[in-house]
C-alpha cells in the first residue's frame, strides 16, 4: 500500500485525508512510530500484514488547506440483480390456445348477454385471459383469479386498471359500470 504523509504547520495528514493535530496523543504515537522507522499500528491494521510504502512531504511552512475532492470513478465490485436466466412465463401464443384457456375457465357465461374479454396480469408475471358477461361484477374477476391460482387465496391483493391507473375498490360494480370492458387489469399485492 502506498501512503503519503504530509507534515503541516498545524498537524499532518495521510494521503488527502483530514488534518490530524500534533497535540492528540494518538497522533503523537503515530508520528513516534514513523520517527523510529516502524510501521504505525493503524497502518498495520490497514494492510493486514502486507507491505507499506510511506512517503513524506514537508509542508511545515504552510497551514493545512483541505484538498478539493477529485472525481473518482466507481471502483467497487458490481452485483447483478435478478436471476441469470429469465423466468419463462407461459402465455397463450395462438388464438387456439387462448380459446382453450377460456373454455377451461370456471366462469359461467350467459351467451344471450353481451360479453367482453378481460386480460389479467398477475403479480407473479403470468397472465390470464377470460371472457365475462358485461353484467359480471369486479368481485367475479377476483374470484376467477383465486379459482385459477389458488395460491392467491390467502394473499391480500388489489385490482388496478392501466392508463390511467385506478384501483378498483368497489367490487360490487359491473364490468360495464366500472368501464373496464375489453381491458387489461393488473393484480397488485398489498
Amino acid at each position: 500500500v502506498q501512503i503519503l504523509l504530509k507534515l503541516w504547520r498545524n498537524g499532518f495528514s495521510l494521503d488527502d485525508g483530514e488534518l490530524r493535530s500534533y497535540s492528540d496523543p494518538i497522533n503523537a504515537q503515530f508520528l513516534e512510530s514513523v520517527k523510529r522507522g516502524e510501521i504505525p499500528v493503524e497502518l498495520q491494521r490497514l494492510v493486514h500484514g502486507g507491505q507499506v510504502n510511506l512517503d513524506m512531504e514537508d509542508h511545515q511552512e504552510q497551514e493545512y488547506v483541505k484538498p478539493r475532492l477529485r472525481f473518482k470513478a466507481f471502483s467497487g465490485e458490481g452485483q447483478k440483480l435478478g436471476s441469470l436466466t429469465p423466468e419463462i412465463v407461459s402465455t397463450p401464443s395462438s388464438p387456439e390456445e387462448e380459446e382453450k384457456s377460456i373454455l377451461n375457465a370456471p366462469v359461467l357465461i350467459d351467451d344471450s348477454l353481451p360479453a367482453t374479454k378481460i386480460q389479467i396480469r398477475l403479480a407473479d408475471g403470468s397472465r390470464l385471459i377470460q371472457r365475462f358477461n358485461q353484467t359480471h361484477r369486479i368481485k367475479h374477476i377476483r374470484d376467477f383469479i383465486i379459482q385459477s391460482r389458488p395460491a392467491f387465496a390467502t394473499t391480500d391483493f388489489v385490482l388496478v386498471t392501466t392508463f390511467p391507473n385506478k384501483e378498483l375498490t368497489d367490487e360490487s360494480l359491473t364490468l360495464q359500470e366500472a368501464d373496464i370492458l375489453n381491458t387489461v387489469i393488473l393484480q397488485q399485492l398489498k
